[in-house]
């Protein structure tokens, strides 16, 4: 997963034009809300979903690299972007594994709880003011996960499958991304993009290395998924360049509320496949953490007037 790799976007947005923009967000939503289904499949033919995320990422990293050169010189320079490296590639391989094994609704909307998270490493490492309106998006996100997570049978509201724990760190890493993007924004577009693949193929094969102690099995059967493979590493990389097109041309705050249609995308296709079941607290708790996003947009907005 990826996300804006600009910050400049009301300096450039173009409010004549702002369909293409829009439809290059839907398109990278679209990507990230459908995308459990092919990792479920090459799962299926013998590719663990962290195995998929490292070549899917290498092979992207590779083909930026060879486009760009300057870019792989600049990652090797920049301990910084190091940050981003690591903060990326969790981001892809918790989503990725969560949704290729848990419910993918509740796995997406445990993810989202990033309002509440963003709102943590700003202030920590943007030096941004606690305002009133981050702690009210705040305590909707929170409220959201709190209804999800709440046992049935009473309890604790903590996670109790591996799925929940791997969208809560997906959304915890992506949060970081997010914000050391904003915190970079001077620097090459084309090493940042360099640095979010990279991040996908080291995280992701060590995280593989390292399960297969605990039952992450070395892939199999190449002949069944390789092409998938390749198709997944050029749909990522267009994905993660519409989103920098739409991002760079459209306000933040429109950002915010057009990426929040991951959530429809990914609950539509999990119900229509029977990957996911929509419970009423399941229901309630999106609509909560929606909303936060949705708030997150809205105030973006006003103050971008």
């Amino acid at each position: 997963m990826s996300a804006p790799a600009s910050s400049s976007s009301a300096r450039s947005a173009s409010p004549r034009s702002p369909l293409l923009p829009v439809l290059a967000l839907l398109f990278n939503a679209f990507t990230w809300g459908v995308s459990w289904w092919p990792f479920r499949h090459m799962q299926a033919q013998g590719l663990h979903p962290l195995w998929a995320t490292a070549l899917i990422y290498l092979l992207a990293a590779i083909g930026l690299a060879a486009w760009r050169p300057a870019a792989l010189r600049a990652l090797g320079r920049t301990p910084v972007l190091w940050v981003l490296v690591l903060a990326s590639g969790s981001t892809n391989a918790a989503f990725n594994w969560g949704v290729a094994i848990g419910d993918v609704v509740r796995v997406v909307l445990l993810f989202y709880l990033m309002p509440l998270w963003a709102l943590l490493f700003a202030r920590w490492l943007l030096h941004e003011p606690l305002r009133p309106g981050a702690l009210l998006r705040a305590a909707l996100a929170l409220a959201g996960a709190l209804v999800i997570l709440w046992p049935a049978d009473g309890g604790w509201p903590l996670p109790r499958q591996p799925a929940d724990w791997l969208g809560l760190v997906g959304g915890v890493a992506f949060a970081l991304n997010n914000t050391m993007l904003r915190r970079e924004a001077q620097r090459d577009a084309a090493a940042r993009a360099l640095a979010m693949f990279t991040g996908g193929a080291l995280i992701g094969g060590a995280t593989a290395l390292a399960g297969a102690t605990a039952g992450v099995p070395a892939p199999a059967h190449a002949g069944a998924w390789a092409t998938l493979v390749v198709a997944m590493a050029a749909w990522f990389a267009a994905s993660n360049l519409a989103l920098q097109y739409g991002a760079a041309r459209l306000r933040a705050g429109t950002t915010a509320v057009v990426m929040v249609s991951e959530v429809l995308f990914a609950s539509a296709s999990a119900m229509w496949l029977g990957a996911a079941t929509l419970e009423p607290r399941t229901g309630w708790g999106g609509a909560l953490i929606a909303a936060a996003a949705l708030l997150a947009g809205w105030q973006e907005g006003r103050r971008g007037r």
